[in-house]
């Protein structure tokens, strides 16, 4: 079956229908990673949006349940080159077309996904309609598309009760903005007693429950919409207990303590982006998805500086402030797959909360 894939800006892709035959509205972003494509649809931070991968072959593994970084896949729709109907691996549990199917995720095939990248680039992010409708009217279409916005991210992708992985060490209160699992895993593996709360968790819950540290995770949209969030933020920072954070959580952070945040043109999703940490001067490969960066231009030299600069292009990629015990990365230390070169940013946070706060 046909389907096309429709941009705000009038360009028209026309492929094969792979998933769901249901029609949606989304925003459109590309991830460069070559492996990973499962991890990719279970990461919350893809609420309302839908991905392109720039990889061209993809499915060629299969779906392997054991590597879902959270409880279901998250993603609009999913664009690709070419879909692998056949998989090849000893863990495989399914094809990718069944695992789209199942979860009532629509997504085309066989367009030119370099183009759609590069288009992407050049304009920037778009928003986009998937469809199998032929008879489709353009003039009726883009201005719904120039009209969606992403909503309720956080809420939608947060998790609705407090968890708890018992372990012997370290106690630390996980804030679930739109957690991928490796995060909880990665605390676990070194011995931490992992409590995940619902991102609108009060700050007085969680001090409450006395942990040794705090984490914030990852999470989908905008972080100026999680004022609700941004003002408990405010709480735990001036608490002075220990405070990780990844991603989205790093944004809030930054938004918490007085910084500003922006939309960037077409933001980094993927598996191979470089950071330097620049009080070693080492570099970093990196798995990273975001649109959002905190401009570094607003970044109060009094509370916090700049500690991982995006090799790239320049962009904040970590915050050491300095009067709280609280650093933040926005690349995924957690990677999974990816690389683990960030990984100790682990053991860091382990030896800030042996250390103590407060």
């Amino acid at each position: 079956m046909k389907a096309f894939l429709i941009l705000e800006d009038g360009h028209v892709y026309e492929g094969t229908s792979i998933g769901s035959k249901k029609e949606i509205i989304s925003e459109i972003v590309f991830n460069t990673s070559m492996t990973g494509y499962l991890e990719v649809l279970t990461d919350p931070s893809y609420t309302g949006q839908a991905v392109c991968m720039t990889y061209p072959l993809i499915g060629n593994y299969g779906i392997c349940y054991e590597d879902m970084e959270s409880k279901k896949p998250w993603p609009d729709g999913y664009i690709v080159r070419e879909l692998s109907r056949m998989p090849s691996n000893f863990r495989s549990e399914g094809t990718i077309q069944e695992f789209l199917e199942k979860n009532d995720i629509p997504g085309i095939a066989g367009i030119d996904t370099r183009s759609l990248t590069k288009l992407l680039r050049e304009k920037g992010t778009m928003n986009g309609m998937i469809t199998t409708d032929e008879n489709y009217k353009l003039d009726e279409i883009i201005p719904k598309l120039k009209e969606y916005t992403v909503k309720d991210a956080v809420k939608r992708s947060t998790c609705s009760e407090i968890t708890k992985l018992p372990g012997e060490g370290f106690k630390v209160a996980l804030l679930d903005l739109g957690a991928k699992n490796n995060i909880a895993r990665s605390l676990h593996q070194r011995g931490c007693e992992v409590t995940v709360y619902p991102a609108f968790t009060d700050a007085k819950t969680i001090l409450d429950s006395n942990p040794d540290g705090v984490m914030l995770s990852n999470g989908p949209g905008d972080p100026k919409e999680c004022v609700t969030v941004i003002e408990e933020l405010k709480t735990l920072y001036q608490s002075g207990i220990p405070i990780f954070a990844i991603c989205l959580g790093h944004q809030l952070m930054a938004l918490a303590t007085g910084a500003d945040t922006h939309k960037m043109k077409y933001g980094h999703r993927g598996g191979n982006h470089p950071v330097k940490d620049l009080k070693s001067g080492r570099v970093y490969i990196s798995s990273q998805n975001h649109g959002y960066v905190v401009d570094e231009t607003t970044v109060s030299p009094e509370i916090a500086e700049v500690a991982f600069v995006n090799v790239n292009d320049g962009t904040v990629e970590g915050l050491r402030y300095k009067q709280k015990p609280v650093f933040t990365v926005q690349f995924h230390p957690e990677a999974c797959p990816g690389p683990k070169d960030s990984g100790v940013l682990f053991d860091e946070f382990l030896n800030m909360m042996k250390e103590g706060g407060r």
